[in-house]
């Protein structure tokens, strides 16, 4: 393989030429015929058995160029853009040149990662906030504690009470006539949950396990069912039994069952402490908001399309990588939203062009800033990423090669390089 031209045909997009040699060519021919042969019936031979003289004679000399050509493609494609040494950044469109005796010409059109200009991208303005940490915050958070600590207790002394998980049998009907989906036996029910028709809960509370009345309510005028839209209707219900949820008082054994303190004080001490720090980070992470979203502003760029296109890719990838960890597929996932591929990346469009744009300006500053990298650093990149990922150091290098690393590591730099300099308004928050 040899590159013979690179051709800039319009911004930020490149042609580049390249040969294969005869010999090269030719072996792959051979080898496109060896895969087809047992495809194809030869009159006067056994299936596979067929001379490649034969099959060219019937089909033309180029029957099997078109997989020899997608043979040789990759490895000639991989030396010429080497050699071209440009930052492509699209898949390249392939065409074929010529196929002479010396050989075969190939061209094939990429985009190139634009020329990025940004300035004053140091001493950006932010603001800070940091939400303040409450007493309802910490009695919220100690709420959900209570509520994994809870047990469900038989109501066997009362009538029905609103929060109760009530156990019914029901049947629903329109004037006097019984209707599709009203109908139910030992169904779970949480008075006060707002699950069924407006009016029906709240018609249980009162009686007591056992008794059997009627429930009457009237189905709102948006409801799904369309003959079902604004009618009157009656349920015939029956209470099989009661339950509530009983959750644990909040007290000093409390505190020692569900985590490492022994006081009700220490305990609420801790919370807020972690609520704060996690609203500090929160703050923080707004901050960076603001400066990225102020590097976009400044970053001047004619950004190739497929570029924006390559990113959108990679998050739907990413999303079907996820969702595969957690059993699913992208099939699976638009059966049950209604969603398509290209809704998907509709969605995802926007935060794909942000990633671009944002990357193209902190590698323009850390090329800017000088920033490097070392081989120590590198390494410890390596390590880790093992960790995170519970893997060995080699099968990271065999997965990630050091120079991607060295470049995420650059951003990095860059991304801290001008959080250090912006300079950090801590402003109290709106009042609600």
């Amino acid at each position: 393989m040899s590159l013979k031209k690179t051709e800039l045909i319009e911004k930020n997009q490149y042609e580049l030429t390249f040969d294969v040699d005869r010999a090269t060519f030719d072996a792959a021919v051979d080898k496109a015929y060896r895969a087809s042969v047992k495809k194809i019936n030869v009159p006067g031979f056994r299936r596979g058995k067929a001379p490649r003289s034969i099959i060219e004679k019937m089909y033309g000399k180029g029957v099997f160029y078109e997989d020899a050509i997608n043979d040789i493609i990759p490895a000639a494609w991989a030396e010429a853009a080497k050699e071209a040494n440009l930052e492509i950044v699209s898949r390249p469109e392939f065409d074929v040149e010529s196929i002479e005796d010396d050989g075969v010409v190939l061209k094939a059109k990429v985009f190139v990662k634009p020329e990025v200009k940004i300035e004053n991208y140091l001493g950006i303005e932010a603001e800070r906030t940091v939400a303040p940490v409450t007493d309802a915050d910490v009695d919220a958070d100690i709420e959900t504690v209570r509520a994994r600590n809870s047990r469900m207790i038989d109501v066997t002394d009362r009538a029905a009470q609103l929060d109760d998980i009530a156990n019914i049998d029901y049947e629903g009907s329109v004037d006097g006539v019984p209707f599709d989906g009203g109908k139910a036996e030992g169904h779970d029910l949480k008075l006060g949950s707002g699950q069924f028709i407006p009016g029906f809960e709240e018609q249980i509370v009162g009686h007591n396990i056992g008794d059997a009345f009627d429930v009457n309510v009237t189905f709102p005028e948006e409801y799904h069912a369309e003959e079902l839209k604004g009618k009157a209707a009656v349920f015939a219900v029956k209470l099989n039994g009661l339950k509530f949820n009983e959750k644990p008082e909040v007290d000093d054994e409390f505190v020692r069952d569900v985590s490492e303190f022994n006081t009700v004080d220490e305990y609420k001490a801790d919370i807020k402490a972690k609520l704060e720090e996690k609203n500090a980070k929160a703050a923080d992470n707004a901050v960076e908001e603001q400066i990225l979203n102020a590097l976009i502003d400044k970053l001047e760029a004619d950004i190739p399309e497929a570029m924006f296109e390559t990113e959108t890719e990679n998050f739907v990838r990413d999303y079907d990588n996820r969702l595969r960890m957690q059993g699913l597929d992208l099939a699976t996932y638009f059966k049950y939203t209604g969603m398509n591929l290209d809704t998907m990346r509709e969605q995802m469009r926007p935060q794909a062009e942000r990633q671009v744009k944002t990357r193209l300006a902190l590698e323009k500053i850390a090329e800017l800033e000088n920033c490097t990298v070392s081989d120590e650093e590198i390494e410890e990149e390596y390590k880790r990423i093992a960790e995170a990922y519970n893997m060995e150091a080699d099968k990271v290098k065999e997965m990630v090669d050091a120079e991607g690393i060295a470049a995420d590591l650059k951003v990095k730099k860059a991304v801290d390089l001008v959080k250090e300099k912006a300079v950090i308004t801590d402003v109290a928050p709106k009042a609600e």
